[in-house]
This record gives C-alpha cells, sequence and structure tokens, in this order.
C-alpha cells in the first residue's frame, strides 16, 4: 500500500523542517509525498485574481518562482541524506487560494495526511500558528493533518498525549491515524483527561470505555488533571513527561472540542515545540 502524503510548502524554514519531519515519520513506509505550491497570497487574493490571469507578466512570474522553487526542493531532498528508495516525490504548482488548493489536492489525489509547517514566510513571534495553518486544521475536514513547529525533533514520537474530557463518544474510524501513527512508530498513548468536575457523570464513564475499546491492543495509560488552566496544564504535562506529539479530535463547531477554543489553540503550540495531530469527528 502506496501512503500519500500531501506537504503545502512556501519554502520557507518552518515548511522545509515539516517536510523533513514527514520523511522521517514514514521512513519505513512507500509513500507518494506531493510537494504543493500555491503562488497566490491570500491576503490579497481579490487583486491577484484581478491581475494574475494566466499569460499575464505577473502570473507567469510567479508561476515560474513556484516551480523554481519546488524543483530546487525536490533536488534538496534527492542530494541529502534523506533519499529513500520506498519514497516518491511529485510536485504541484498551483494558482488558487492555498485552502482551496489543499482541499483540490486532498480530493484529486487521495491525500491520508496532510503535514506541514506551523508558519511560513510571515512567521511571527506574536502568534503559535501561521493563518493557513489554523484555517486547514479548521476546514480541511476531510483528512487529518500534522502541524510541525520550528524546533520539534525530527525523530519518531515515542510519546503522544490524547487530551480529553470524556464528554465526546469517540469512533474507532476517528482515531485511526492516532492508532497508525502510534503503531509505526512504536509509540504509546497518554489520555489525558482535563478534570472539570470531582467524578465522572454515567456518560462520561460510558465513554472513557469506549476509548479504552477502541486503543485495546496499543501501549496507553490514563492520567488525569485538574483543569485550573487548560493550557498550562496540558504545556506542564508534555514539558515535564517529553512529550513527543500531541492529538486531538476537531469538532465541527467547537475547534478541538469543549475542552479547546481557537484562541487556547494558538496559545497552546506557542510553549510547545512538538507536533500536534489534528483528526475530525467524521459525523459532522
Amino acid at each position: 500500500m502506496k501512503h500519500k502524503i500531501l506537504i503545502p510548502t512556501d519554502f520557507s524554514k518552518n515548511a522545509t523542517h515539516a517536510l523533513h519531519y514527514a520523511i522521517e515519520l514514514y521512513k519505513n513506509d512507500t509513500c507518494i509525498f506531493y510537494l504543493l505550491n500555491v503562488f497566490l497570497s491570500p491576503i490579497n487574493f481579490m487583486e491577484n485574481i484581478l491581475k494574475m490571469e494566466p499569460g499575464s507578466e505577473l502570473y507567469e512570474t510567479a508561476k515560474l518562482s513556484s516551480e523554481n522553487g519546488l524543483a530546487k526542493t525536490y533536488d534538496m531532498i534527492a542530494m541529502t541524506e534523506y533519499e529513500n528508495p520506498k519514497h516518491e516525490f511529485k510536485t504541484m504548482s498551483v494558482f488558487n487560494d492555498p485552502i482551496e488548493a489543499i482541499k483540490n489536492a486532498v480530493d484529486q489525489k487521495d491525500i491520508e495526511m496532510i503535514i506541514m509547517g506551523t508558519k511560513g514566510e510571515t512567521h511571527s513571534r506574536a502568534t503559535a500558528f501561521g493563518s493557513t495553518a489554523i484555517y486547514v486544521m479548521e476546514k480541511v475536514r476531510n483528512c487529518p493533518v500534522i502541524v510541525v513547529p520550528q524546533k520539534a525533533k525530527i525523530k519518531l514520537p515515542k510519546e503522544i498525549v490524547f487530551p480529553t474530557n470524556y464528554k465526546t463518544n469517540y469512533k474507532r474510524r476517528e482515531l485511526n491515524y492516532l492508532i497508525h501513527i502510534t503503531k509505526k512508530s512504536n509509540a504509546s498513548i497518554v489520555v489525558l483527561h482535563i478534570r472539570e468536575e470531582h467524578e465522572l457523570d454515567k456518560t462520561q464513564k460510558e465513554n472513557k470505555q469506549l476509548l479504552e475499546d477502541i486503543l485495546e491492543g496499543n501501549d496507553y495509560k490514563f492520567h488525569d488533571l485538574s483543569q485550573n488552566n487548560i493550557m498550562s496544564s496540558i504545556n506542564i504535562f508534555v514539558e515535564s513527561r517529553g512529550s513527543d506529539m500531541v492529538a486531538f479530535t476537531n469538532k465541527k463547531h467547537t475547534f478541538f472540542g469543549s475542552i479547546l477554543t481557537n484562541t487556547l489553540v494558538k496559545e497552546i503550540t506557542f510553549y510547545l515545540n512538538i507536533p500536534l495531530l489534528v483528526m475530525h469527528d467524521l459525523r459532522n
């Protein structure tokens, strides 16, 4: 089976770092990596649409720059120790809105995983994620995504933290990617319960049992934390244990479920230097 992995890139250091992480994560698997560059700024979308018609100087210059950047990235892979006979690389240069381009690539190429940097060329210390990474996590709902911070270590994860409040009745198909990464990396899963009450209610107990059933056969354990501050609690937990990845399920109407808001997820990765796996609630 060939895995199909999409790597959006703007040729920034963070994007290149994410590519190297993807290559390492799938080093033992037969894969096609699609390197996607979108030569259109989402900030000036309408202006670009009006001025960048195919054949225009602006369009052709941007297209050539995109294709040259992809060629350099391809050459960089071929000339480094990351070369792997199991890996095939294909380039995609697209004129479109970045999110639409990513959605189209997922559909057209039957992509099973997106791996990208947290930020691109507009890297800013003031925010945890760039806008494209945030939108991909929120809007591309038919494919999981791993976002890789610039300082993340290039290595297989050995411990993956899965925060929950047990208010979601998880389904096996929704957590397949977490289990797949766990098995390929020989990693353990720590189910981190963010405790809001002293005791679990009936629904929470049932959901915890569902999670146990899904994770059966994998190396996993449960851990409880009081909810003083969700962001701080997860950060401190991950840092104290030296965990290698945090995984969430993204609910359609409440980003990362009821325990985390959009603002909190931005803040949480400001302190974390490990990748974040975002899966989706397939019922939505």
